[in-house]
């Protein structure tokens, strides 16, 4: 006479897939898309604020820009000047310790604002190179920066001259 099958019980029996809380997913666990019908988005345009966060995220990604913010934190004295080795040229290196010795973007007064780069832009008069200028606001007071950056044989940027308000650190008295 055969047997009868066994009472599977709760315990013993083994589900194929757990599920998570509401609102939660299994990161170590594909997601399993089951077809249904596709709704439409309401708005098929981004946000304005999703437009200006992209434009912000691609304008730090140029070279000039990336460099002028990187000037600026070196010579508001937020920054060392040997942070810049891997990107700054030896006679540039020379001139930027020049200029961040004396701190000329370092909130005074009563405003403490950190100066911010409030445009960078460069023109490229020939292959590798871009010669580049920065508006930088510090506290009521906008200045400029200009600045020229060499195409390496490594394919990376570097700085080869630094000039904060028209004037090289070697015309200052």
């Amino acid at each position: 006479m055969p047997t009868p099958p066994a009472a599977a019980s709760p315990r013993s029996r083994r589900t194929t897939a757990r599920k998570a809380p509401p609102g939660r997913r299994d990161s170590r666990r594909p997601e399993i898309r089951r077809p249904g019908p596709v709704t439409p988005r309401p708005s098929a345009s981004p946000s304005a604020s999703a437009l200006r966060a992209a434009a912000a995220r691609e304008r730090e990604r140029q070279p000039p820009f990336w460099f002028a913010s990187r000037l600026v934190l070196v010579l508001s004295g937020q920054r060392p000047v040997h942070s810049l080795l891997g990107h700054i040229r030896s006679s540039a290196y020379e001139e930027l310790s020049g200029l961040a010795s004396r701190a000329p973007l370092r909130p005074r007064g009563a405003d403490r604002t950190s100066p911010a780069v409030l445009d960078a832009r460069g023109t490229r008069p020939s292959d590798g190179v871009i010669e580049a200028f920065a508006r930088i606001v510090t506290g009521n007071r906008q200045r400029a920066m200009a600045f020229r950056l060499e195409l390496c044989p490594d394919r990376r940027w570097r700085c080869a001259a630094v000039e904060l308000d028209g004037q090289s650190p070697s015309d200052r008295p």
